[in-house]
């Protein structure tokens, strides 16, 4: 599935108008039909479970979806009828743009269902042009009732629901005058509320919402889903989201330049050609499926180290060596027999030297693919020891942790260039030191910096948190689906980086690496948080369990 933004939408709806000879108001109408098909069936649903409050039951089951990372979903098309149409009422709040004219077109549709719906202008109906004018008319024709908002008498308590009609992918700024009134009475009302395409007051590509914006239980994306609808807080202010089709055909996306995707099991297995099975060859032995060679841990955190090698051996790889300081070793022996451990020297107080550089330049000689940072510290001449590394090593390299706050006060661009990938596994403040920009500016668009990142300085980017973001520097992304929010504890970072170190020593290469180890990660997250009563009892420990 493609993520697209703003202006790559307007670009590929003109093309259907204008190229392909579909008109606007056939698309207009399409859009209004999935939105009312999608209210039908959320009023189906509620009507199952006994007409529960929108601020519980299925509602807040769909919120806790989004929370988890898991909150959106490509839906086929609805019956348009329901047996307690009755029992409910609807108040469409209508902007002035395309975005009002959906509302009004699935107004039409709710209606026909037996529906009560009153319209509800956000400005006086005569300001409407193009298309939403035309909506305007037909719903006039059909007797649809009608206030304005301002000037005629609105009460939310009546409405068992609320259509977010107000504002498209084409506004910007924060919503004024009429409609943040509407927005932020939509909000208070403790009704349910559905948006159309986006929630207004939501950026369309970042995922900013701004003062005020819609909280929608549910969000019906038109056509393509919105960048700014899988970034936060955008997300949660979408709930869960619906991506419907409207026909626009998506052989046009790539046209556009969307370089995009949602990492699905579809994208990773046609796109990436990533066997998900993860096969293994009935003649295959350790040699066959690599070796992660891991420069990691200080004896005041030798855990780091632990568990991104445990976790380089569960992701599948044939062996793995530790390479660790020597005052690590009789703590270390013994803790998880199936790895090689390395002596590298060190200092006397367990950490680091620089003169470690040429014992690992001499190990990397007979392994697949060098990890470096989890749990390492920083030490004296550390920036050399990395260049070092960085230069020297004849193999792929992961960085991360201590490793990336080294390579964040350097200028590596002037480092000799690599003839192997590199990866970089920031969490968002780390990917702020690495950019020198603040981490409210790295949440403010992490698909936006995490791909300028990586196409500008030649590496693949995993930038963690929820919805994680793997970029790579031909300037592609690819955002993660799986996930649990009771990941959020120490060393889950440890345990990626071990991860796809694991799969590039067993062949993939850095796009597949990085995006299978990611997708991975946030499935093992999910089953270990079913596994445990409370997701806050989640460790580390327990998503290596669950691979």
């Amino acid at each position: 599935m493609y993520l697209v933004t703003a202006e790559q939408m307007r670009w590929l709806d003109g093309e259907t108008i204008q190229r392909l000879g579909i008109p606007a108001i056939a698309l207009m109408e399409n859009a209004g039909r999935v939105i009312a098909e999608e209210i039908v069936a959320l009023c189906r649903r509620r009507g199952e479970e006994g007409g529960r409050n929108a601020a519980d039951g299925e509602d807040a089951g769909l919120k806790d979806a989004a929370l988890a990372g898991a909150a959106f979903q490509v839906s086929a098309d609805h019956a348009l009828t329901l047996d307690n149409a009755a029992a409910e009422r609807w108040l469409i709040l209508v902007g002035k743009g395309n975005n009002g004219g959906d509302g009004l077109a699935a107004a039409r549709y709710l209606r026909e269902t037996g529906i009560a719906v009153t319209l509800v202008y956000a400005v006086p109906p005569e300001s409407l042009s193009g298309e939403a004018a035309l909506q305007r008319d037909a719903a006039a024709a059909m007797g649809l009732p009608a206030v304005v908002y301002g000037r005629d008498r609105l009460d939310l308590a009546e409405c068992s629901g609320i259509l977010d009609a107000l504002l498209g992918t084409g506004a910007a700024g924060a919503p004024r005058g009429a409609y943040a009134e509407l927005i932020a009475a939509a909000n208070s009302s403790g009704k349910v509320i559905v948006s159309a395409d986006i929630p207004s007051g939501l950026n369309a590509d970042t995922g900013e919402t701004h003062e005020p914006c819609i909280h929608a239980s549910v969000t019906v994306c038109l056509a393509f889903l919105k960048r700014g609808l899988l970034q936060y807080p955008g997300s949660s202010a979408a709930g869960h989201v619906k991506v419907r089709a409207i026909g626009i055909p998506t052989s046009l996306a790539p046209e556009s330049g969307v370089q995009v995707y949602l990492l699905t099991p579809e994208v990773l297995h046609a796109h990436l050609g990533v066997d998900l099975a993860r096969r293994r060859s009935p003649e295959g032995h350790k040699g066959t499926y690599g070796h992660v060679l891991l420069a990691a841990g200080t004896l005041r955190m030798s855990g780091a180290g632990l568990l991104s090698a445990r976790a380089a051996l569960r992701a599948g790889c044939g062996l793995v060596t530790w390479a660790l300081p020597q005052k690590l070793l009789p703590a270390i022996i013994g803790s998880a027999p199936e790895l090689m451990l390395a002596d590298v020297g060190g200092n006397e107080d367990g950490t680091w030297h620089a003169g470690s550089v040429s014992e690992l330049l001499k190990l990397s000689k007979e392994r697949d693919v060098l990890a470096v940072g989890p749990g390492l510290g920083r030490f004296e001449s550390d920036t050399e020891w990395l260049r070092h590394l960085w230069e020297g090593v004849d193999c792929p390299l992961v960085i991360d942790a201590d490793a990336l706050n080294i390579l964040a006060e350097t200028d590596y661009k002037d480092w000799a260039s690599r003839r192997h990938p590199v990866i970089l596994t920031p969490h968002p403040g780390e990917m702020a030191r690495l950019a020198g920009v603040t981490t409210a500016e790295v949440k403010r668009d992490r698909i936006g910096l995490a791909m300028g990142y990586a196409k500008d300085h030649g590496i693949t980017i995993v930038l963690k948190g929820a919805h994680t973001v793997i970029a790579t520097p031909e300037g592609q992304a690819y955002v993660n689906t799986t996930g649990h929010p009771g990941m959020g504890t120490g060393g889950a970072g440890d345990v990626l980086t071990g991860m796809i170190s694991s799969l590039l020593a067993q062949g993939m290469n850095e796009t597949q690496a990085a995006a299978f180890g990611v997708y991975l990660h946030g499935l093992a997250g999910e089953r270990a948080a079913r596994q445990r009563n409370n997701p806050a009892a989640i460790i580390a420990g327990d998503i290596i369990e669950a691979l």
